[in-house]
């Protein structure tokens, strides 16, 4: 049996498949590669085993064989995700997720990074897969900001050390700035502030020092604050801070219409300058 024949990308290839599908809102990037790999997706009419193909702007892909919805304008929200709420889609112990509380006229959002179930704060959500993927990578050494309440108190000099970095039970995880802002009784709050962010990072530091979590959360992530957002609310970055706060990540600003009709109307009136001889 013959294989089939391999897509042919057009000569004006660069963006990765997966990538092109996750910014066209279908759903983020890990989730594409997984689409790719199941068979669910042909670029120009042909099935795609890797989801390092690179697409033009002149290539047609298929997921499902529905072809790639035109890409919205890209997006973020801030929400403050109340503790309680799992930050998948579909959770398989009915627990409720962070996306069944959402507002009913909200777009389809991604998610950027998590926060598990007992952790609250905030949380990014985006429309485009490929920007969620972009701001979760440690190497854009964002910096995410916790304030953290414990059982006990606190050590300085350990709390200290944490900036060297730590391992516990085989795993290394990078420097974390942890102060102590007071004691009451026997908690303590902390404020803790890392770049990497593993699953359950603060949690198990914490733990391994003697100091169990008793509350998590999240006041920063990057450039964007939590501030005053009640939890459960959701509240949109507006375009110009976007784009001044994502440097080169950011979306391009879109072309305002009456710019096309000044660009329009200047040509007509050099035009007309030259027919009527002015200067």
């Amino acid at each position: 049996m013959n294989a089939p024949p391999k897509p042919t990308p057009s000569p004006s290839a660069g963006e990765r498949l997966a990538k092109v599908i996750a910014r066209a809102g279908v759903c983020s990037r890990r989730d594409a590669e997984e689409l790719i790999a199941a068979g669910r997706v042909r670029l120009n009419g042909q099935p795609v085993s890797t989801p390092a193909t690179l697409v033009g702007p002149s290539d047609q892909v298929m997921v499902d064989n529905k072809p790639l919805p035109e890409k919205p304008a890209t997006r973020l929200w801030r929400y403050h995700k109340p503790a309680g709420l799992v930050t998948t889609n579909h959770d398989p112990q009915g627990r409720p997720t962070l996306f069944e509380r959402l507002p009913a006229d909200m777009p389809r959002v991604i998610k950027v990074g998590r926060l598990d179930l007992d952790s609250e704060g905030l949380l990014l959500l985006t429309n485009d897969g490929a920007l969620a993927r972009d701001l979760e990578l440690p190497a854009q050494g964002w910096l995410r900001r916790y304030r953290v309440r414990v059982f006990g108190t606190p050590d300085p000099v350990r709390l200290a050390s944490l900036e060297n970095g730590i391992t516990i039970e085989g795993v290394t995880y990078g420097p974390i700035k942890a102060v102590l802002e007071r004691q009451q009784a026997s908690n303590a709050w902390l404020s803790v502030s890392l770049r990497e962010g593993r699953n359950r990072e603060i949690r198990r530091v914490m733990e391994h020092l003697g100091l169990p979590v008793s509350r998590l959360i999240r006041v920063a992530y990057g450039p964007f604050q939590l501030g005053q957002l009640a939890p459960g609310a959701v509240e949109e970055v507006p375009g110009k801070i976007l784009r001044e706060q994502l440097g080169k990540l950011a979306p391009p600003a879109p072309p305002r219409p009456h710019d096309r009709d000044d660009k329009s109307q200047t040509g007509k009136q050099r035009r007309g300058s030259r027919r009527s001889g002015t200067h």
